[in-house]
């Protein structure tokens, strides 16, 4: 699933992606003092001129609370995802694209075509 999506036709999400929309994930981290678990979020939809620190913040405080408590990697890991996260997530717009069948994305989108 993903948040942000709701609601939009394929022609929405092409116009918003031409617009500057994204599709991004964000990095969260848990430890539990051995065990150390490094996850992406779900895929959120950001729309052109929406920021990303909003959709970031919950897997932020996840990892700034519960990320720390794992040795060594909850130490390595945790820096990590709250960088990726307040940087604006990871990317995924192309992939996403592709596996919906749509092809050019982030190509200007003029000639985007709907398989």
């Amino acid at each position: 699933m993903v948040k942000g999506i709701e609601g939009l036709t394929v022609e929405q999400v092409q116009e918003e992606i031409s617009r500057g929309g994204k599709f991004v994930h964000f990095t969260y981290c848990m430890s539990f003092l051995i065990i150390t678990l490094k996850r992406p979020s779900e895929v959120h939809f950001i729309r052109a001129g929406q920021g990303t620190f909003g959709a970031s913040l919950p897997y932020t405080i996840l990892s700034l609370f519960l990320g720390w408590w794992g040795f060594p990697w909850g130490l390595i890991y945790t820096p990590m995802a709250i960088i990726t996260n307040l940087s604006g997530g990871t990317d995924v717009t192309a992939l996403f694209m592709n596996q919906l069948g749509i092809s050019g994305a982030r190509q200007g989108l003029a000639d985007v075509q709907v398989k």
